[in-house]
């Protein structure tokens, strides 16, 4: 072991503070697929030139509310095209259509997570670095049932790719025990946790319709396990009735799930905070494994080796954004921050756990 930590601390002397990258998320984040170009040209070859740079700035425009709040969405950055010729790493085209002069396709473009991270920066707008979770979402007109019109809303096909996945109830028996007589205003997380487990879901949004002379009231209150509920209240018109209503309710719904997902997760990157961790490690290899972890959560600006003894290191950790939205970065990451006595202890999970 105390030659594992002088082999340790070279490494240690030769890194000492890390310089990380602002941005490495889960690639499909930075995905957008189904733009759908079409173009002409003098040839096949320049409409297809034409048509892909023409899908960037609408690729653009989906990753950017994807990553951002809905009140930001007027703040977009205009990028000109040399610029955004640079920030998308990669296209996809399938469907593809041609002719002499005409091209056709729906493309899937792949943004540089750091282009993007240095945009937004720059512009001063806060964007989401942990990716949504799966939810499970109740729709109550006034209580629950599988077969309503206004459940049916949410199974809609466009929903598949929502910002925030989610699921409904199963539907089987169990769960009309549990939702029977559901109330939106006194439901907890634990009236909703056996249902939840079955979609491997940590958060519930109960979502109730009701009808208001010329509009539709739609309550929202998310809840999840330790977690203060979170309600929200928004109308849309009442159309022609109020099932002809549900569709685009159930889009403005799902505007109020996104941005409840995004307040909570968003990192304000002009916050900023430093903290000490003690780490322990097994070996090296394990060691160089959460270095380059740590190296890929984009609210960790820096990290420095504070100390070190055998089977632990201290580090010094600079990070954007609030010590939750850390813990949660990191979590997702594969790594456990956690806070005993006054004190932060670092350790890595499973799949980052030495054999």
């Amino acid at each position: 072991m105390r030659g594992f930590f002088r082999g340790l601390a070279l490494v240690v002397a030769v890194v000492g503070a890390w310089a990380l990258a602002p941005a490495a998320w889960a690639e499909n984040t930075f995905e957008v697929a189904n733009i759908h170009v079409d173009a002409s040209g003098k040839s096949v070859e320049e409409a297809r030139i034409s048509a892909i740079a023409a899908g960037r700035p609408v690729a653009w425009a989906t990753l950017f509310r994807r990553l951002t709040r809905q009140a930001d969405w007027t703040r977009q950055p205009v990028i000109d095209p040399a610029q955004m010729q640079k920030m998308v790493i990669g296209y996809f085209p399938i469907n593809e259509r041609r002719s002499t002069t005409r091209y056709v396709a729906d493309v899937t473009y792949t943004f540089n997570p750091e282009a993007v991270a240095r945009v937004l920066q720059a512009a001063n707008i806060p964007y989401t670095s942990v990716a949504a979770k799966r939810i499970l979402l109740v729709p109550l007109a006034p209580g629950y049932a599988r077969n309503s019109a206004w459940t049916q809303a949410f199974a809609s096909p466009r929903f598949a790719m929502a910002a925030v996945p989610f699921g409904l109830p199963p539907g089987d028996a169990a769960d009309a025990a549990a939702l029977n007589g559901l109330n939106i205003d006194t439901a907890t997380w634990d009236h909703l946790a056996p249902v939840a487990a079955k979609l491997k879901a940590s958060e519930a949004v109960l979502v109730l319709a009701q009808a208001f002379g010329n509009k539709l009231i739609l309550s929202v209150k998310r809840v999840g396990a330790g977690e203060l509920p979170v309600k929200q209240v928004v109308e849309v018109p009442l159309l022609q009735n109020v099932v002809a209503t549900y569709p685009g309710a159930a889009d403005a719904v799902m505007r109020v799930v996104d941005d409840m997902s995004k307040n909570q997760k968003v990192v304000d990157y002009s916050q900023k905070g430093k903290l000490i961790a003690d780490l322990r490690v097994a070996s090296l290899a394990q060691f160089a494994a959460v270095e380059s972890t740590l190296s890929a959560v984009p609210n960790v600006s820096n990290v420095n080796v504070a100390a070190m003894d055998i089977g632990q290191a201290r580090l010094v950790i600079s990070y954007l954004g609030s010590p939750e939205q850390l813990k949660a970065a990191l979590s997702q990451a594969g790594l456990v921050l956690s806070q005993r006595g006054g004190a932060w202890q670092l350790s890595a999970g499973t799949a980052l756990a030495t054999p």
